[in-house]
């Protein structure tokens, strides 16, 4: 419609669902909501979305997701599959995934993008619920993103953990006792470019790397979700153009 990015088509069904508030720019933006409230073990959720030729779509969640215990045989299952086409932008901009002890979560992400395209992803994960004393002694995760740029694979991150978390995380030479962490990827063609701004943003605890001229990772540990939040919200905003979604400033 004119110069603004507008809905298409959408369907939904079950507790996942989509909403739109009114967009502060010419973008389209996508809140993500789960009215279960959370995920546990026999769950499955399945997002699909797709940036159309020269459009701006950012999707984000209203809340921060929660994986609660699973039965021992069973997942919590997630699968997003995002499609960027020619000249569009998208900017995946989740809220934290929060992991409860016992818990067990089995996610995928996958992002097929233009040559021309940009995206701006971020999955902040955060470990157990400090201010409640949890520690996750015992949980399943699988976590794998994978970014593919006219079909050729640029990016490909895969996690896989089983047991005693909050042990694994105690080693200095893992994590050193972080309660969270973040992973960001910006692939566009000023990549480059934002190197050196984002390291002088960054703390001690994270790092930036270009991957390719036009692909740059950062990795981020924090001692919590609100350390972690704090140290993610100002490179971010540098890297979307000063602008984030209302529900992060919740």
């Amino acid at each position: 419609m004119g110069d603004r990015s507008v809905l298409d088509h959408l369907h939904q069904a079950g507790s996942f669902k989509c909403l739109f508030p009114r967009p502060a720019g010419r973008g389209l933006d996508a809140v993500l909501l789960n009215t279960a409230g959370g995920i546990t073990g026999g769950d499955r959720f399945r997002f699909t979305g797709a940036a159309a030729s020269g459009t701006t779509l950012t999707l984000t969640s209203q809340a921060c997701e929660r994986i609660y215990k699973a039965q021992p045989d069973s997942w919590g299952q997630v699968s997003t599959s995002l499609t960027i086409e020619p000249g569009a932008r998208l900017n995946w901009l989740p809220q934290e995934t929060i992991l409860f002890n016992r818990s067990a979560l089995d996610r995928r992400l996958r992002i097929d993008m233009a040559p021309d395209a940009t995206l701006l992803m971020v999955e902040p994960l955060v470990f157990g619920r400090a201010a409640m004393g949890e520690t996750l002694t015992d949980i399943r995760l699988r976590d794998r993103v994978e970014i593919r740029r006219g079909a050729a694979p640029v990016f490909l991150d895969a996690m896989r953990f089983s047991g005693d978390l909050h042990a694994h995380l105690a080693r200095p030479h893992i994590a050193n006792g972080a309660g969270a962490m973040a992973l960001v990827v910006l692939a566009a063609p000023t990549a480059e470019a934002r190197l050196t701004p984002v390291r002088a943003l960054l703390p001690d605890t994270a790092g930036a790397s270009l991957i390719k001229p036009d692909l740059l990772v950062i990795r981020m540990l924090a001692e919590n979700s609100f350390t972690l939040r704090r140290d993610l919200l100002p490179v971010l905003r540098l890297l979307n153009d000063d602008t984030l979604p209302r529900c992060w400033m919740l």
